[in-house]
């Protein structure tokens, strides 16, 4: 860096030197002297001592401006660290300046013994090459450290501006890089209407000169704050592009000290925020239902309290985990647990429907809320059959039962302002989960309340064969059973395969069920 630094300051410096020279010794008028060769002689080898004095008294000082003495403790010298980058570029130009005034004062001195009028006239041009120069070496100075404040920036974001604000900067750049030059023209015509003794080819020549110089400089130093300007800027709005298609991950590197940085610093903060949130709100909705939690997201208060909605309720259970958990180590029975609701959810979601809850080896399945669905039950119904499918086909060392019931429920938020869960309280869901346990008696596991088939669409409701009715178990009323289709005894099946064998016990109601 340092070297980079060294090798762009001095080249500018001396372009800049040789284009002061150019103007000072051919181009702007000198009035009358009395040897102009002599003096033209005397002020060229004083330009060249000075120019080597200059470019070896900058480079020494420059270089010592971004020394670090190790002094003091840890944190105080990093914040040495950080200042001597952050305010890199001013370190130099305030280096640079120095020596421009120097220069200034010197040929100033120097030719004032030979003429005043050119004396104030050489002065004046390199005070204005000088500005030029020092605008032009603050921007590359800014560009070539840029990486470095990154660095300090990254670590120690700034809370507030460390350095001239945009609107300063961009009035001090045009004023650096292009009224400086309109003011030598302005100064020019001023000594051509004072002292009469400038031709009009000479005019022209000098307003050439310092006018097409200035277009050029003016062109470099407005494009290099520009710059400056527009690059930050388009970073921010590159990670904008990021975050909208859902990378929260996207970041920009913070390496300004203007309200740019603060800019840079803030979309950091609220990209974080964003990731933050989005993290929690996949948590929230792996943990009640991505369809429960979009509702809260989406309404201006939660509130205790629900409402009356067409429902259809599935419960799944299996079948003798009680004793599994007695014969099998814990970690085993958690894996073969997450195998099961693995299946549960992928169906379930598949047909439009959420998780309400899990309980312990159990589940319960909500089609109609808290999002509305077209078939409610025949959703639930398609659900059951392909999970007993999957289950028996995935899952052959486990047997489950599943029961579907419909119907109106209230679903909403239950419990108190500090802890509520959105749940489906109704007669549904209790017969769902008597249907689940008599399930477990039947072949193939599922059983459908007749009203349930009944409500779902045509084509679902083809699929199920209805059979005896039933008394469930804390009900007064008779339950019209249903059972899938394909689940249904073929004639000439044995009496073994009305027990509905493979593993499950049979019962008086299964075999009603099975009977045509």
């Amino acid at each position: 860096m340092r070297l980079a630094l060294l090798v762009v300051v001095v080249a500018e410096n001396i372009v800049g030197a040789g284009v002061v020279l150019v103007l000072a010794a051919w181009v702007l008028p000198s009035g009358t002297i009395e040897d102009p060769d002599t003096v033209r002689v005397v002020n060229l080898i004083a330009f060249g001592a000075y120019l080597l004095f200059a470019v070896l008294a900058g480079a020494v000082w420059g270089t010592l401006r971004f020394r670090m003495r190790i002094t003091g403790d840890a944190v105080t010298q990093q914040r040495r660290e950080h200042r001597r980058v952050l305010y890199g570029p001013l370190r130099l130009t305030t280096v640079q300046a120095v020596l421009w005034v120097a220069a200034a004062l010197l040929f100033f001195f120097l030719n004032a013994r030979y003429s005043w009028r050119l004396a104030i006239q050489v002065g004046e041009t390199i005070l204005v090459g000088g500005i030029t120069v020092c605008a032009l070496s603050y921007l590359l100075t800014e560009r070539i450290l840029r990486r470095s404040v990154g660095r300090v920036l990254s670590s120690q974001p700034p809370r507030r501006r460390v350095l001239p604000g945009i609107v300063v900067r961009s009035l001090l750049f045009w004023a650096l890089g292009t009224a400086v030059f309109v003011v030598g023209l302005l100064l020019s015509a001023i000594s051509a209407l004072a002292y009469r003794d400038v031709p009009a080819e000479q005019l022209a020549v000098i307003i050439l000169s310092v006018g097409g110089t200035g277009l050029l400089v003016g062109g470099l130093v407005t494009a290099g704050a520009a710059r400056a300007v527009a690059d930050p800027v388009n970073a921010v709005r590159r990670a904008m592009r990021r975050v909208e298609r859902g990378e929260f991950d996207a970041r920009v590197t913070v390496n300004d000290g203007t309200e740019l940085g603060q800019l840079q610093s803030g979309f950091n903060t609220m990209v974080a925020g964003l990731a933050e949130r989005e993290r929690i709100r996949d948590l929230f909705g792996r943990h009640v239902g991505r369809d429960v939690a979009a509702a809260a997201a989406a309404a201006d208060e939660v509130r205790l309290g629900g409402e009356v909605r067409a429902v259809a309720v599935l419960f799944v259970d299996l079948v003798g985990s009680t004793a599994l958990t007695t014969r099998r180590p814990a970690e085993e029975i958690v894996g073969m647990l997450n195998r099961f609701f693995g299946v549960v959810v992928e169906v379930v979601e598949a047909h439009g429907g959420w998780i309400n809850k899990f309980q312990g080896d159990a589940a319960l399945a909500v089609f109609g809320a808290p999002v509305a669905v077209d078939d409610p039950a025949g959703c639930a119904l398609a659900a059951a059959r392909e999970l007993g499918t999957r289950l028996a086909a995935e899952l052959p060392g486990l047997d489950a039962g599943i029961g579907v019931s419909a119907g109106d429920a209230v679903a909403g938020n239950v419990g108190d302002p500090r802890r509520f869960e959105y749940t489906v309280i109704g007669d549904p869901v209790n017969e769902a989960a008597r249907l689940t346990e008599l399930a477990k008696s039947v072949r193939g596991g599922v059983l459908a309340a007749g009203s349930a088939v009944a409500l779902a669409a045509d084509g679902e409701r083809a699929r199920w064969e209805p059979g005896e009715q039933t008394v469930l178990r804390g009900r007064d009323e008779p339950t019209r059973l249903a059972v899938p289709v394909a689940d249904r005894p073929m004639e000439g099946d044995d009496d073994e395969a009305h027990d509905g064998t493979a593993g499950r016990r049979t019962s008086p109601d299964a075999e009603r069920v099975h009977r045509r």
